[in-house]
């Protein structure tokens, strides 16, 4: 079995932790039984070097006929790096964008793991942070504030800003799918999150959902607001499952779920389309100050790939082997320079991604 995998190695470390994340999936597909094949494109600085432009027609032709998309990381120093002396359009991160709107990834999935072996690094008090947690967070990626209608006038000498949130029901049911199909992948509870008390945008929102949760009467939903989201977060975070929100929401409690797991170098992330198709990729930037250095932390590109043989393959074991491996190599005490801690044995990117090769099995 061949799996048709596009890979974006990017900028920065990049070319690094894809790297590691092609070996534990071609040592994944020795055991479980299919063959990766790569096919590599260019996109963001690296792009911009070659061809001028964060992203060519032809490579988004090759990422298209693929069956998923592997991605490092892009862009580069801002103060420093002549990408960023280029028109907004022209930058790194313009390919991003393009790259999700001409595949249609409108769904957003990012995990929020918090592992034993790490628990020290949780910014949580202990009595929280013992419980661990494992929480999916569900953005709708292409729809609400940041692609409404925009403007910025002057009236009467007075400068004025308008943002347009808008969501039909169509974009909202087909995150509401991809959410609770996800859910029966996890825990089978599902928390969409919404302002619903002033928004009429999550009226409709929560309508939407309340439709769609009909249809899955193996999934438990609750309904949570974005304020009251935010502050359980830190407060009992092991009560979620798989957090629903729109894309403003999404984007903002994204990061706050990512810090309480203590290192953002271990934290996945997958944009889905509507059939199983997505791009995966970790949820850190490029750091620019380290490539080249083999010490970057693989592990979230790594997870990233795992995510990539469950939804877009339907490849669980292999997945579940992936991950426990990962979580082996950190039981036995091995760390990058990020999650090093005292007692530890510190290795490179190569070394990390090495290990987790071997203890898949």
């Amino acid at each position: 079995m061949e799996l048709k995998i596009t890979c974006i190695p990017g900028d920065g470390i990049g070319p690094e932790i894809v790297a590691q994340a092609k070996k534990v999936l071609d040592k994944a597909g020795e055991v479980y039984g299919f063959q990766p094949v790569y096919t590599d494109i260019l996109m963001g600085g690296a792009s911009i070097d070659v061809h001028g432009v964060p992203l060519t027609d032809e490579a988004i032709e090759t990422a298209k006929a693929a069956e998923a998309v592997l991605m490092g990381s892009i862009g580069g120093d801002t103060t420093k790096s002549p990408w960023y002396k280029l028109p907004p359009n022209l930058r790194p991160e313009a390919g991003l964008l393009k790259i999700r709107k001409a595949l249609n990834l409108f769904a957003n999935l990012r995990p929020a793991l918090l592992y034993k072996e790490l628990a020290g690094a949780c910014p949580l008090k202990e009595e929280i942070s013992a419980k661990g947690f494992d929480i999916m967070i569900m953005r709708e990626l292409t729809g609400g504030l940041y692609f409404g209608a925009r403007q910025t006038v002057e009236e009467n000498g007075i400068r004025k800003a308008t943002d347009t949130l808008t969501y039909d029901e169509n974009e909202i049911r087909r995150i509401a799918i991809k959410g609770f199909e996800i859910a029966r992948k996890r825990k089978q509870k599902v928390t969409s999150v919404d302002k619903a008390n002033v928004l009429d945008s999550s009226r409709l929102w929560r309508a939407v959902v309340e439709e769609v949760a009909k249809d899955y009467p193996d999934v438990t939903l609750e309904h949570m607001l974005v304020d009251n989201c935010a502050m359980q977060l830190v407060k009992d975070p092991a009560q979620f499952d798989v957090i629903l929100t729109e894309n403003m929401f999404g984007d903002i409690l994204s990061d706050e779920a990512s810090m309480v797991t203590g290192s953002i170098g271990m934290l996945a992330s997958a944009s889905l389309n509507d059939s199983k198709f997505g791009l995966y990729e970790p949820s850190h930037g490029s750091a620019p100050d380290i490539a080249g250095m083999d010490v970057a932390n693989p592990i979230a590109t790594i997870l990233s790939a795992a995510m990539m043989l469950r939804y877009s393959f339907d490849l669980d074991k292999a997945a579940v082997a992936i991950e426990n491996a990962v979580q082996q190599v950190l039981k036995e005490g091995f760390r990058t320079g990020d999650i090093y801690s005292e007692g530890c044995e510190k290795v490179g990117c190569t070394k990390m991604g090495d290990l987790i090769a071997q203890r898949i099995q």
